[in-house]
């Protein structure tokens, strides 16, 4: 489990490709106390670490993570949110969070308000239902609240200490982000639309 609160940016440093598992290797900001074995989200993906030397940490990935993620894109250099898992006593800052994404949205319009940021994300629309003004949702593996929602778009307003610990400060237009609804919601909508059918 994680809580949404990003611990700093990761840095991808080695990408082997395999056949059916391809291998990560991402530079954390810390790896202190960490071992084989753990879970690590990165950009809001839950991924089992493999090998860890210092600071660089290893992580197998299947193909079908790859598509259904933005991890598919990633690029020697390229930078990722970081959160190490959720241990018992650890203070909940942000909501619970499992590291299974859901879909991909695009961000569709950026507007820097003084030293925030504002943007807005085009979703698929078989998650809308889900995402709720004032609401909690997964970004990235950063947990925000939801802004205003249409359609099938919703915005989020980042302050400058967001900015600073993850990589939302290099966003720009047609950026995929990766979204996670928590289960707690996914059950509450899921419950009432089960109770509306059976009253019809």
């Amino acid at each position: 489990m994680f809580t949404g609160i990003v611990q700093g940016k990761g840095t991808l440093i080695g990408l082997k490709d395999g056949e059916q598992v391809h291998t990560l290797t991402v530079q954390l900001p810390d790896a202190a106390g960490l071992e084989r074995g753990a879970s690590v989200a990165l950009n809001g993906v839950c991924l089992t670490a493999t090998d860890i030397v210092g600071n660089h940490v290893a992580f197998d990935v299947i193909p079908e993570t790859l598509e259904r993620t933005t991890l598919g894109r990633l690029k020697i250099g390229d930078e990722m949110n970081v959160e190490r898992s959720l241990k018992m006593g650890d203070e909940l800052g942000g909501h619970l969070l499992s590291g299974h994404i859901m879909a991909k949205a695009t961000v569709v319009h950026l507007t820097e308000k003084g030293e925030g940021l504002d943007f807005k994300l085009k979703a698929p629309v078989m998650i809308m239902k889900f995402i709720h003004e004032k609401g909690y949702i997964g970004l990235n593996g950063a947990s925000l609240t939801v802004g205003r929602v249409d359609d099938d778009t919703f915005s989020i307003h980042l302050i400058p200490e967001t900015l600073r610990l993850t990589t939302f400060a290099s966003l720009s237009l047609n950026d995929e982000i990766n979204v996670e609804i928590d289960s707690m919601t996914q059950t509450i909508v899921a419950t009432v639309e089960r109770m509306m059918k059976q009253e019809m």
